[in-house]
């Protein structure tokens, strides 16, 4: 594979750097950080983006996840190895990523379940974390960047 172009957030510095900081923004508000590359790996996994899944699984395992659980994220509903705040939080990635393939796009039930385990701080991060890894998704597999070309 060879990347289209490097990321366009690269070619307009005003553009990076808030980007950047959007990435992190969510990290301190009551999302647990492990949740929160859970959700990373997810929305990546749903929108095949390589690079970010590649991204994604070096973070997680630099900051200690279990490779165990990473390794069953797509079969997550099945799984024990989640608990149900983490479930919570996929069920929402899944939903906002989604969003086009169900008339009710974000069901009441899956907002329900977030609701009864992070306060309106911890949504609000979780909503932003999603929506971001969204945009870099998209970003990266529109130019084809080829994992685990990190600059």
């Amino acid at each position: 594979m060879t990347a289209r172009m490097k990321s366009p957030a690269t070619y307009l510095p005003e553009v990076l750097s808030p980007m950047q900081a959007l990435g992190q923004a969510p990290r301190g508000h009551g999302v647990p950080d492990e949740t929160l590359e859970l959700v990373h790996q997810r929305v990546s996994q749903i929108n095949g983006c390589a690079w970010c899944l590649d991204f994604g699984a070096r973070a997680a395992r630099k900051a200690g996840m279990d490779v165990d659980k990473l390794a069953v994220l797509a079969g997550w509903p099945e799984s024990p190895r989640f608990d149900d705040a983490e479930r919570a939080a996929l069920a929402l990635a899944e939903s906002v990523t989604r969003i086009a393939d169900r008339s009710d796009r974000v069901p009441d039930d899956v907002w329900d379940e977030a609701v009864r385990h992070y306060d309106e701080e911890a949504l609000a991060a979780l909503v932003l974390h999603i929506s971001m890894v969204n945009v870099y998704n998209r970003l990266n597999v529109t130019v084809r960047q080829v994992p685990g070309t990190f600059s």
